[in-house]
């Protein structure tokens, strides 16, 4: 194997696979990075078993094919230290990767790349759909803060993604509150199909996406989910499990309906929570006519009162919420004003963009007891 390269052309896929590669592993080729040279083009790939990504890039010098597995950290360092304007050279010699740059030159150790694992490159009984790197980006962006984190109910630790005619939906829940959001794609879809992707393949989705209009291909198999963007294949494994039906948690019939700034609302929440009890993180809001008061107490006695003009109509109501939950979603929404459909004070707030006509990011927030 042998190859020649700028610094920042080599750099720039090692970085994208590097997320994957976890630091400290049982087995070792997994810390390790499978660098494979094919017909003009390096393919790198990186994964924990879990998650899996490979980064391509096509090699405009004479390269001699092979495929050898390198430290990926090591590897990731050298290059980051580089100058900028750098050419790299890698050549194997022996069991060893040879790194050449200018007057520099290093000798880094290598394992085979057949020890290396590979997550399977046929997806069974698969569905394929496109839609654009922003839209994807989106949806992952406004929900992925609900996904539970290291819960007994494993379905909950990740993101589920429900594809019908025509629209992609993704749902994220911890049990105490829920995101989901809707996006359209442009596919042949037969049936309602739904799958869970681990908290660890959203994040490092997410990390991959940018917020350009250029199409990404999502793939859906009965135990992977693959997603292209441009020169690069990210693979998931699926989480095996059946996720709460989540339609029956969206609060029916609320008939008091809430509309408040949403950095004015934001803004007195953050004060308040600067003293409400540490561990429960409850504020009690209390609305009467157009006031809306926040208030909030902790062991040591000590108190914050917050007041502000909003748009109600119904019934005094007073009601408890754990005030990081609210201010989560308030951080996901955009628009300059948030609705909030309430029933009683035992029932769960829907949350949205005050001009969101089409629904297309909903928040389902479960009350306190105070």
């Amino acid at each position: 194997m042998k190859l020649s390269m700028t610094r920042d052309q080599l750099l720039k896929p090692l970085q994208q696979v590097s997320g994957v590669v976890e630091k400290r592993q049982t087995l070792q080729v997994l810390s390790n990075v499978l660098m494979v040279v094919e017909s003009g083009q390096l393919a790198m790939t990186g994964t924990d078993l879990e998650v899996e990504l490979v980064a391509r890039h096509e090699l405009t010098s004479d390269a001699s094919d092979g495929r050898i597995t390198v430290p990926c950290r090591k590897l990731l360092d050298i290059c980051r230290a580089l100058p900028s304007t750098a050419t790299v050279e890698l050549s194997l010699d022996g069991a060893r990767l040879l790194l050449r740059s200018g007057k520099s030159r290093y000798t880094l150790s290598t394992l085979p790349a057949n020890d290396f694992p590979n997550l399977d490159d046929t997806l069974s009984g698969s569905l394929t759909m496109t839609l654009s790197q922003k839209s994807l980006k989106r949806l992952i962006d406004k929900t992925s803060f609900a996904m539970a984190q290291q819960d007994v109910r494993y379905y909950l630790n990740g993101m589920l993604f429900e594809v019908t005619e025509g629209r992609l939906r993704v749902v994220a829940t911890d049990g105490h509150r829920l995101a989901l959001c809707d996006a359209p794609i442009s596919g042949q879809v037969s049936e309602k199909t739904q799958v869970i992707v681990p908290r660890k393949g959203i994040q490092e989705l997410a990390r991959l996406l940018s917020d350009d209009d250029s199409e990404v291909t999502l793939t859906l198999g009965s135990n992977h989910l693959r997603v292209t963007v441009g020169a690069v294949t990210f693979t998931s494994k699926l989480i095996d499990g059946r996720f709460p039906d989540y339609e029956r948690v969206l609060p029916k019939g609320g008939d008091r309906i809430l509309v408040a700034g949403r950095e004015e609302l934001k803004s007195s929440l953050q004060r308040a929570a600067i003293l409400c009890n540490e561990k429960f993180r409850g504020v009690r809001l209390q609305i009467a006519g157009d006031q809306l008061k926040i208030l909030a107490t902790n062991p040591d006695q000590e108190e914050a009162e917050e007041e502000i003009q909003v748009e109600y109509n119904g019934k005094d109501l007073e009601i408890g919420f754990n005030v990081g939950y609210v201010l989560d979603v308030l951080n996901a929404l955009n628009g300059a004003y948030t609705k909030a459909i309430l029933g009683d004070t035992n029932s769960s707030a829907l949350i949205q963009d005050n001009d969101d006509e089409q629904a297309d990011a909903l928040y389902v927030v479960m009350p306190m007891r105070l």
